[in-house]
């Protein structure tokens, strides 16, 4: 088997070219250098020096060096990591939806050391499906993710309800299903004179184009626009939901998929998607933001642990979980 002593005598003898200064070097005699040297060549199944005349690395021997000297640095680095974390104590393992704001997964993260935890905190964003996943197995050991999800045994605290924004290339689209109300139809093929866009702006009643489906005022066809959302399989139920909503007045909703809302954006950009976002700072030029309020479309979170596993990295799992709600509810808030 190949060990860190037989790495630390190529790099010895290789840096030295002398058994004697080598063998010193590493802190044994010379015979057990020798006999580590023999049994590192049978091992790789080449020979690494050249022994006639002096010591001197053979071809191999000097293409494989620079590989055992990262190794011997990564085991260094690795013993160096496990003795920090031993030293630093408890760790609090933190998973967040990607759908999360910024701003907002940063304040959660923030939480339990700003209420006096002395754990070091790590989070990881991933989509909910892992997310769930990492929790169960003990991976994690707090989650905040989508709502609904299939918690299998898993304890949830309350949903958390985040108002989102759609967003619209400039002038071009209304909330996917929603109403025009009486007396403000557009015609179809005609743009919604668009005012400020912002972040508190609300949604707008009309429109030339219709997210996610195809009815018009006056029942004409107008323009499609598909509405950018993630994979179903991130967070199943969650999609199920979402999509539901926007197709609640009986409207056929067409979605297109990304990998995430910077890819989303740019589509809507360019014209060609809408896009549902939590993230109140999303935006680019020729983008209109819009409240999602009618219909209403919230970034359902909760905060997820198991409750099987207790320990080493939240002594009381629900009181944290309540204390990144309360953070979720202060976002949500605002």
């Amino acid at each position: 088997m190949l060990t860190e002593r037989h790495l630390e005598i190529f790099v010895a003898l290789a840096e030295e070219e002398h058994f004697g200064a080598a063998a010193q070097r590493v802190g044994i005699t010379q015979p057990p250098l020798s006999q580590g040297l023999r049994r590192l060549e049978a091992l790789l199944g080449v020979r690494l020096f050249e022994r006639e005349r002096g010591v001197f690395l053979t071809e191999e021997g000097a293409l494989l060096l620079p590989h055992a000297r990262r190794a011997l640095a990564a085991l260094a680095e690795l013993r160096e990591t496990g003795a920090r974390e031993h030293a630093d104590g408890r760790r609090l393992r933190l998973g967040l939806a990607p759908e999360v704001p910024a701003p907002l997964a940063a304040d959660v993260a923030a939480a339990p050391v700003r209420a006096g935890d002395r754990a070091r905190i790590s989070t990881v964003t991933a989509p909910t499906a892992s997310l769930l996943s990492d929790v169960a197995s003990g991976r994690l050991d707090l989650a905040v993710v989508r709502h609904p999800s299939v918690l299998h045994g898993l304890a949830a605290g309350q949903v958390i309800l985040l108002p989102t924004w759609i967003l619209t290339p400039a002038g071009s689209a209304t909330p996917a299903g929603s109403a025009t109300p009486a007396g403000s139809a557009t015609p179809a093929g005609s743009a919604t004179p668009a005012g400020p866009a912002g972040p508190d702006r609300p949604a707008d009643s009309g429109g030339a184009a219709e997210v996610g489906g195809t009815a018009g005022a006056g029942g004409a066809a107008v323009r499609r626009l598909p509405v950018a959302v993630r994979p179903r399989g991130e967070a199943p139920a969650a999609h199920d939901l979402f999509v539901d909503t926007l197709a609640s007045r009986g409207r056929r909703v067409e979605t297109v998929v990304v990998a995430d809302e910077r890819a989303g954006l740019a589509l809507v950009a360019a014209g060609q998607a809408a896009l549902v976002t939590a993230d109140e700072t999303l935006t680019a030029s020729r983008v209109e933001r819009r409240r999602a309020t009618d219909p209403p479309l919230p970034l359902r979170l909760r905060v997820v642990w198991n409750p099987r596993r207790s320990g080493a990295a939240s002594e009381d799992p629900a009181a944290t979980a309540r204390l990144l709600e309360n953070v979720l509810a202060e976002g949500a808030a605002r």
